[in-house]
């Protein structure tokens, strides 16, 4: 009896042990993955720059035949579905408004239930430019804030497409910083924020 005890707790010590490099080993290759996968993003961009200074490309979000932005990937939080755009530089807020705000990246959160959709949210990581006029400065920060929908009011479509230039305010979720976040980390910063927002079931 003693043996299988002395047994039965060394097979223990040794599971722990191997399950401990199993975690070392997933947080090893999810930390690589990231990393890769912020590797190709920036290569994706630099391509896009290149093939735009030789106007293969249109960078402008307004003209119809636009690549300003692509698609980073896509991941779930629970209930939430989120889809990663990366802009290839700085793209005003809105296209015909100078409100000082520059797009670097967008979200779109989608709430699922029951494999349907139910609610559409969109969340974009904003660069502010905002003017000291004292040094004639401009200054650079970064936030999290989140697409308020101003008009049209309605889902409807075809008020969508009646609507010349949909129209929003930008609330501000989460202060970054000076330093342009990679793509990584701001996703990162994100998906802490829409966790931090759910409530328990």
């Amino acid at each position: 009896a003693r043996w299988r005890e002395r047994s039965l707790r060394s097979m223990e010590l040794q599971l722990q042990f191997l399950l401990s490099k199993a975690d070392d080993l997933h947080d090893w290759l999810r930390v690589q993955l990231l990393e890769f996968s912020q590797q190709l993003c920036d290569r994706l961009e630099q391509l896009v720059l290149t093939y735009a200074s030789y106007n293969l490309l249109c960078l402008d979000e307004t003209k119809p035949n636009s690549v300003s932005h692509f698609c980073v990937g896509q991941s779930w939080l629970g209930p939430l579905r989120v889809t990663a755009f990366r802009y290839c530089k700085p793209t005003a807020y809105l296209a015909r408004a100078d409100t000082g705000l520059y797009k670097r990246m967008r979200w779109n959160v989608e709430r699922l239930e029951d494999e349907q959709q139910t609610d559409d949210e969109s969340e974009e990581v904003e660069v502010e430019t905002v003017g000291d006029t004292d040094q004639g400065s401009v200054v650079r920060m970064w936030s999290i804030g989140q697409w308020v929908q101003v008009t049209p009011i309605t889902e409807n479509i075809y008020d969508w497409i009646m609507c010349e230039v949909p129209q929003a305010n930008y609330h501000r979720l989460l202060y970054l910083g000076s330093e342009e976040p990679s793509s990584c980390c701001a996703t990162d910063y994100l998906q802490q924020l829409l966790l931090s927002h759910q409530t328990p079931e």
